[in-house]
């Protein structure tokens, strides 16, 4: 059943849009339309409108946009902006910390720190939501975020809630499996910092070693692949001398090959047309398939 068939009368309070610019909400960008665009304005809301959609409409959960790409033809599905109605950032009543799946990565680290705790230092790299990082493991500088999950709170598509532990999932690289529904947040288990920890420092260390090292006045979507197994995407990328190629206005980026970059104007075909001559060319020279960490949505031949 096509979105656009859907009658528009939904009953919530949050800002509800049709054929909606991805172009507005993601970091690179660029992308074409969602049939239904979504804000709730608290977790109550947000419920009642997983309720009403119908149950063979496609969900995208959106934080800051980051590690996606929305094809031109656009995404014929519900996408819920979860930046306002999962915003709770909190200590519980045994001192642990909580985090919306809407919360800012860099958020996170800076409360985790300001309230003595140490390992969360790593979130301040991580350009997205809790949600997205509790969706694919994210990590940076050694740190990943299932590591410190103690327990979560997830929501299905007939609304119900449900409190998880992380035994519930299986947890490696880049990658989560398990029961198939919607992150709302998580209680995580960081450690107390020791006496003459200064997290603000290490995480004004991490970020100037990223502002060194990747284009991030540029409008980029993170890391596009992971790492294989044994060395790193952008080395061997680079290996392929594909730094600096370019596809109308995107670009692999000359500062990180893992990065592509959208200098103005790129079409979300500029920038695919990028993530498969990278694939192609590191399996023909380097014998590597590189698999992406990006999340690219909607149909490649031209129809949502």
């Amino acid at each position: 059943m096509s979105a656009a068939s859907v009658n528009n009368g939904f009953d919530v309070r949050g800002e509800l849009r049709f054929a909606e610019s991805m172009a507005r909400h993601t970091s690179w960008r660029a992308g074409g339309n969602a049939a239904i665009f979504f804000t709730p304005v608290d977790q109550a809301d947000l419920i009642e409108f997983v309720i009403q959609l119908e149950p063979d409409i496609d969900v995208l959960w959106l934080g800051l946009g980051s590690n996606l790409l929305v094809r031109d033809a656009g995404y014929d599905g519900a996408v819920i902006d979860t930046r306002k109605a999962l915003a709770m950032l909190e200590l519980n009543s045994q001192g642990l910390l909580c985090a919306g799946a809407g919360v800012p990565g860099a958020k996170l680290a800076r409360f985790a720190v300001a309230n003595g705790f140490a390992g969360a230092e790593f979130f301040a790299g991580i350009p997205g939501t809790i949600g997205g990082a509790l969706a694919m493991n994210a990590g940076a500088w050694g740190g990943e975020t299932w590591q410190y999950v103690r327990q979560l709170e997830t929501l299905n598509r007939h609304g119900q809630v449900r409190t998880r532990t992380s035994e519930d999932y299986k947890v490696g690289y880049r990658s989560v499996s398990g029961p198939e529904d919607w992150f709302l947040g998580a209680e995580f288990n960081f450690e107390k910092a020791p006496a003459g920890f200064d997290g603000v420092l290490e995480i004004k260390s991490m970020l100037a070693q990223r502002g060194a090292s990747q284009p991030i006045q540029s409008a980029n979507a993170g890391c596009v692949f992971r790492n294989p197994e044994e060395g790193f995407a952008a080395a061997l990328i680079e290996g392929c001398g594909l730094k600096g190629t370019q596809k109308g206005g995107a670009e692999i980026a000359e500062k990180h090959a893992n990065f592509i970059i959208n200098n103005g104007g790129a079409s979300a075909a500029d920038i695919e047309f990028l993530i498969d001559l990278a694939q192609k060319k590191v399996i023909e020279k380097m014998g590597v398939s590189l698999q992406t960490e990006v999340q690219i949505i909607g149909d490649k031949n031209g129809e949502p």
